[in-house]
Formats: C-alpha cells, sequence, structure tokens
C-alpha cells in the first residue's frame, strides 16, 4: 500500500508534539512549550509559515540560515523535480557523478583564486571534519586553533573548536591538540602559531554566535602569520556564504584575503536537500587522496547525490539571475537605518550589527534608576533571559521568528530571506519598536512575563544543581 504523506500530516496534526516528546527529545518540547514555540505549522512559502489558525508569520530564523531563498522557491522545485523525472541512477558508488562535477565547476568559479578542488559531504559539520583531516594531512601536524564563541558544528571535531563550554559538557576529553584565542587578538595567535604544530587555524569571517564580524586588519594579519608559520586558514562559510552578507562569500569584503580552505553548507541546499562542500587548493586535496589506495580515503555514503547537486546548482543560479547579493545590501541597510534611528528613543537598546542581511540588534543596561533595576532583576534570574524578552513578543504579538543570539548575549539576531521585500523590513521595525515601548514601562507586562520565565530558568538550574550534585 503506498504511503499517504498527506494523511500523516493531517492525522498528526495537533499531537506531533506529544509524539515527539514520547520518541524523540522531551527536554526540547519543554523549551518550545516555555518560550511558545510550540506551534502547529501547515505551511511555508517565501519568507512567510503559516499555522493551523491561518495566522502568517515572518521567518527572520530561517533555521539558522538555510533559506537564503525562501521556502518552496519554484526554480529549485523545478531542478528537483527534473531529478525525479528523470532516469538518471544516482549514487552507482564507483562512478564521476556529472552533477557533482559540475557543480564543483561553478563553486570554484566563486572561490577566491587557487581555490580549484571541492569535496562534497550532507552537512557543515562534516564540511569541517573534512577541513581538519585535509589540514593535518597536508602539514603532518597535530593542532587546531579556533576562536572564542566559534561555533562549528556538533561532531567530535568540529565539536572540539566549539566555542562554548555547554555544548562540550558531557562528552570530554576533545580533540587533545585544539587551543582557543581571542577575535581580533594577533598577538595570542601568533603565539600559538610559533610553535610550529599546528595545522589549520579555523574561523568564522562573522561569528554565528553573536554576529561578531572580524576586522580586516586582523584577517589579513591572521593571513600573514599562518603563512609565516605554516598554518593553513579554514574559513568557515556555513552560514556566512551564499550571498548571506551581500558577497558570495564573508571573507569577499577584504581585499587580498586567500584562506587556504573554505567550508560551505546551509543555503547551499536551497532549503531541500541537505548538502556541505569544502573548497581547497589543488595540492591540499592531493595531500589526502595520494595513491590509487587511498582514492576514497575520506568519502561519505550520501555525498553527490542527484538531488543534492541539483538543489546546490538551482540556488546559485537563483543568487544570480534575482540579484540577491545586491539586495542583501540594499535591505541590510534599510535594517540597519531603522534600528539606528530607534536608539536615541530607547534606554535598552545599544545598537546593530550588520553586514547584507546577518543582522545582531545589541541590548544593554539602561540609565534610568527603575529601567536598571530591572535589568539586575532579569539578569539576577538568568543572564540568557533578556533576549527572550523581545524574542517571544516578536514572535506572539507581531508574528516574526527571530533567535537569541548565543549564550548569555543580550543580543538577538536576523537571519531573513534574502529574497524578502522592503515592507518585511518595514513590519520587522514597526514590531522592534512596539516591543521596545512595552519593555520600556516598568512594571508591566512584558516584564511579569519575563518574572515567569525567570522562575522557570531557576528552578530548572536547581533541577541541574541537583542531578550534577548528586
Amino acid at each position: 500500500m503506498p504511503i499517504d504523506i498527506n494523511g500523516i500530516i493531517n492525522e498528526t496534526r495537533g499531537r506531533n508534539f506529544e509524539l515527539f516528546e514520547e520518541h524523540i527529545n522531551p527536554v526540547f518540547v519543554k523549551v518550545l512549550r516555555t518560550l511558545g514555540f510550540n506551534r502547529s505549522w501547515v505551511r511555508g512559502e517565501g519568507p512567510y509559515l503559516w499555522d493551523e489558525t491561518g495566522t502568517r508569520y515572518l521567518d527572520f530564523l530561517t533555521n539558522w540560515g538555510v533559506f537564503n531563498f525562501g521556502r518552496r522557491h519554484p526554480a529549485i522545485r523545478n531542478a528537483l523535480q527534473q531529478v525525479l523525472d528523470s532516469d538518471f541512477p544516482g549514487w552507482v558508488g564507483f562512478d564521476a557523478p556529472p552533477l557533482a562535477a559540475t557543480l564543483a565547476r561553478e563553486l570554484v568559479k566563486r572561490m577566491p583564486p587557487g581555490l580549484d578542488t571541492v569535496y562534497f559531504s550532507n552537512s557543515g559539520t562534516e564540511a569541517i571534519e573534512a577541513a581538519i583531516k585535509f589540514a593535518r594531512a597536508y602539514t603532518g601536524r597535530p593542532r587546531t586553533i579556533h576562536l572564542a564563541k566559534a561555533f562549528h558544528g556538533l561532531t567530535m571535531g568540529s565539536l572540539s573548536l566549539n566555542g562554548e563550554a555547554s555544548f562540550r559538557r558531557g562528552f570530554d576529553p576533545m580533540l587533545p591538540d585544539s587551543s582557543e584565542v581571542k577575535l581580533n587578538d594577533l598577538a595570542s595567535l601568533g603565539a600559538q602559531l610559533a610553535k610550529g604544530d599546528v595545522a589549520a587555524f579555523v574561523f568564522e569571517p562573522i561569528q554565528g554566535k553573536g554576529v561578531n564580524i572580524a576586522s580586516d586588519e586582523y584577517l589579513l594579519g591572521a593571513q600573514d602569520l599562518c603563512r609565516k608559520y605554516g598554518t593553513l586558514m579554514v574559513c568557515d562559510e556555513v552560514q556566512t556564504g551564499m550571498g548571506r552578507t551581500g558577497r558570495f562569500l564573508a571573507t569577499q569584503w577584504v581585499d587580498n584575503l586567500r584562506p587556504d580552505i573554505i567550508c560551505l553548507s546551509k543555503a547551499l541546499s536551497g532549503g531541500y536537500i541537505p548538502v556541505g562542500a569544502t573548497i581547497t587548493r589543488r595540492a591540499v586535496y592531493d595531500s589526502v587522496y595520494d595513491t590509487m589506495h587511498r582514492a576514497i580515503v575520506h568519502a561519505s555514503t550520501f555525498g553527490m547525490g542527484n538531488m543534492a547537486m541539483a538543489a546546490a546548482l538551482a540556488s546559485l543560479s537563483v543568487l544570480d539571475d534575482e540579484n540577491l547579493m545586491e539586495r542583501a545590501n540594499e535591505l541590510g541597510a534599510r535594517f540597519r537605518r531603522g534600528i539606528e534611528e530607534m536608539v536615541p528613543r530607547f534606554e535598552f537598546l545599544k545598537g546593530v550589527r550588520q553586514r547584507g542581511l546577518m543582522i545582531a540588534v545589541e541590548f544593554g543596561q539602561p540609565e534610568s534608576m527603575s529601567l536598571r533595576a530591572a535589568w539586575a532583576m532579569v539578569n539576577k534570574m538568568d543572564e540568557n533571559l533578556f533576549a527572550q524578552a523581545i524574542v517571544l513578543p516578536l514572535l506572539d504579538d507581531h508574528h516574526i521568528l527571530t533567535q537569541v543570539a548565543g549564550h548569555a548575549m543580550p543580543i538577538i539576531k536576523l537571519l531573513p530571506p534574502l529574497n524578502i521585500d522592503e515592507s518585511d523590513v518595514d513590519w520587522f521595525l514597526a514590531a522592534l519598536e512596539d516591543v521596545m515601548v512595552n519593555l520600556h514601562r516598568f512594571p508591566g507586562p512584558a516584564w511579569e512575563v519575563l518574572k515567569k520565565l525567570g522562575s522557570h530558568a531557576l528552578t530548572a538550574k536547581r533541577r541541574e544543581g541537583r542531578v550534577t550534585a548528586g
């Protein structure tokens, strides 16, 4: 009997959280219910989602940057339908897939000079794992260097490069030869590289956690140090790539920056089929695949699938055909202007960091006595709490999905699809202004919600403490 997917979707509507809780991750369901994210989504198209009540939401979360082209983009769907309708075989195993070769050629065209060879995988964390292995094979060295607040994935190699201890807790020991340095601190990086045993310096040009933008001087200085000490420079463009920052790669904002390895994923998928890519120089690649016996010494069963390659090729085409990098710069500037105009009016609002459509809205301690007391109260309960005072009303009252930028950061992060329009930007700006007006009324309803969330957080901390002590 053929499976009825629509039937399953309709049958489980309203019960999906119960089923997920029972068979997958009950703790995550608890988080969703606490934060009010337990919605039943029924449709997605472009930058919008609809819930079961028919309410339309603006998706500025985009699954952490997967949906650069929105949902159900017709050109990407058409490419996938062509694959489904064809008789062309995929995953033969011993084969040289033509769609993969074509995609590799198209990616190389968009890379800095010298990066001419591509390894395909299924995700960003796999792209980073490949980069670690490639760097070790090429240099013969064991160590990696990463930045504080870095995020490169959650498999063991990439987790070892994670700048947030909470992700690593319970999984130690990590790779023994990874060290952390601070962003924009060339002295500490140079001291590590001078030891002569570092295979790779792995970095995000704009950190996903906090949207911290590396300075041009730092990146060029880091490049000089890597060249001096024989370390490969590995650039994680998993979130910043594919036009997100107004250039194909965020590193392309810095003249003469030439990483040795670049990692892509997320939006390369077109929002349909997971795919990762590790792009490097031929000499680095050949150090791994150096004999016929080692022709598949690093490989992935599901890499280079026809659907993934087609989705990626179509995504590149959409990016060019719709001038989305130019749009990212235009609309990013509109966000920046609108937020900066609000800063003098609202004590909690401190500023905006933005490149293209990768945006951080930053909050901080106010000046007036009553609001300072409110700020202190909330942060004493939980230092992660204040940003939720922005995210929750944006969702509940204004139907906009956003995210907290990282652990203990009073920052919200926006990753809109690149094909939004001016009205979507204005929707967000009006919503943010309304949230700010309400938040500056203390006491008030917004603070009552925060106190309730804080109480839940304190209870959870006490329980965790008892478990740890036990």
